[in-house]
């Protein structure tokens, strides 16, 4: 995959997509999208052709974001992870984001900030790495207690998680008490919010319903600006019909409430969004 280290300039800010992976989905996409007619895939597939592959599988792109500005340095999201990660069960691991943040010219050590949007598997991977599965970039390993303790892979950043998301984890996916929240917490690294929160650039919107808690960031210029969606859309499908609802949302009424709020804009403003998943990182609408 290319490690191509894509850049949108959104006012003073510079917003950095980091290639993680690229592979299909683990179901047909008419499962996913079970509402979807064959004229709206067609259009779906004239707008993002890159995302289904010569099989007809939906092909997904992992990918994070990072958010450079005068006053911090901050990545939305983390990827599927190494190969021992969560996402091992059913995503191509491992990713390549310490790869990408290399090109990028990032230093996990000088990120400040991470907002992890949702609890999904395919976004926390990197957050929590043990020594074995990456070598430790934000310290030496003589620091760590032993071999396998699972520590920030971040270690100088504050990890920001909608406390609606984190209090419906046994529902998500309890295992991430463990492997994730958990030794944030101990390291005294996990902040939970109440709703949008501002950031040092750009700020935290709340945008439930793909999960209870799911969260996206918006950087705003005035009559541009850009959101970094997170999983508010997985396919193109709902960017051109966001009441489409998408299989795997825990609440697709809500979230196609957070989709229609959040993709619209008033005319001659101009709103760029930074997806996870589509093929390309940065699309405008």
């Amino acid at each position: 995959m290319s490690l191509s280290v894509p850049r949108l300039r959104i006012g003073s800010a510079e917003i950095i997509a980091l290639a993680d992976a690229e592979g299909p989905f683990f179901s047909p996409r008419t499962e996913a999208f079970p509402e979807a007619t064959p004229a709206q895939w067609a259009e779906a597939d004239r707008y993002d052709p890159g995302s289904v592959d010569t099989e007809g599988r939906w092909r997904l792109q992992f990918r994070a974001f990072a958010i450079r500005g005068d006053q911090g340095l901050t990545v939305v999201d983390a990827g599927i992870g190494p190969a021992d990660s969560p996402a091992s069960s059913w995503a191509p691991v491992p990713g390549a984001l310490p790869a990408s943040l290399a090109a990028a010219g990032i230093d996990p050590a000088d990120v400040d900030t991470v907002v992890l949007t949702h609890l999904h598997t395919d976004h926390v991977g990197w957050a929590v790495v043990t020594e074995a599965s990456v070598p430790w970039a934000g310290g030496t390993q003589n620091d760590s207690p032993s071999a396998d303790s699972r520590r920030p892979y971040f270690p100088n950043a504050e990890y920001l998680l909608q406390r609606a998301e984190f209090d419906a984890i046994d529902a998500l996916n309890p295992q991430l008490r463990e492997s994730l929240t958990g030794p944030l917490a101990a390291a005294g690294r996990l902040r939970l919010l109440d709703g949008d929160t501002p950031l040092r650039t750009g700020r935290v919107v709340a945008t439930p319903g793909h999960t209870p808690g799911h969260q996206s960031v918006l950087v705003d210029a005035g009559r541009e600006r850009a959101l970094i969606t997170g999983d508010l859309l997985v396919h193109a499908l709902q960017l051109l019909h966001p009441e489409l609802a998408y299989a795997h949302e825990t609440d697709p009424d809500v979230a196609r409430l957070s989709r229609q709020r959040m993709l619209s804009h008033e005319t001659g403003a101009e709103l760029h969004l930074a997806t996870p998943h589509l093929t390309e990182p940065f699309v405008s609408t």
